[in-house]
């Protein structure tokens, strides 16, 4: 099974900063994408961000050139930097793994993480 631990959420006035980090465990044997997603209250979850093995990336059109996704591979972890907060960048973030265990293909989700942009 694939275990993934996310940190960096929290309260930020508009304008500020935070960095979010996923960091992946298990018995991997590959990975295809890892990214972000987030959910706001009454809203569908949305892709924010991800990257793939071969170090693609694909973005939110409400977030191009504010944030910006990368990783280690050493680590396993996926890191979102994310610059300009704006008030709608409140919401859930969840980590998402994409890739291949023993057992075959799965795709996991991490708890979430919150992040508050005060206006």
């Amino acid at each position: 099974q694939v275990h993934l631990v996310e940190s960096g959420g929290g309260l930020v006035q508009a304008g500020g900063s935070l960095r979010l980090s996923c960091a992946a465990s298990g018995n991997i044997f590959s990975i295809n994408a890892m990214g972000w997603y987030r959910q706001a209250p009454g809203k569908q979850r949305e892709l924010v961000a991800a990257i793939t093995s071969g170090d693609s990336t694909n973005y939110a059109d409400s977030v191009k050139g504010r944030f910006s996704i990368s990783r280690d591979n050493a680590k396993i972890t996926v890191y979102l930097q994310m610059n300009s907060l704006k008030s709608e960048d409140t919401a859930i973030y969840y980590c998402n793994f994409r890739g291949t265990i023993q057992r075959g293909y799965v795709e996991v989700w991490g708890q979430g993480t919150q992040v508050t942009i005060s206006s």
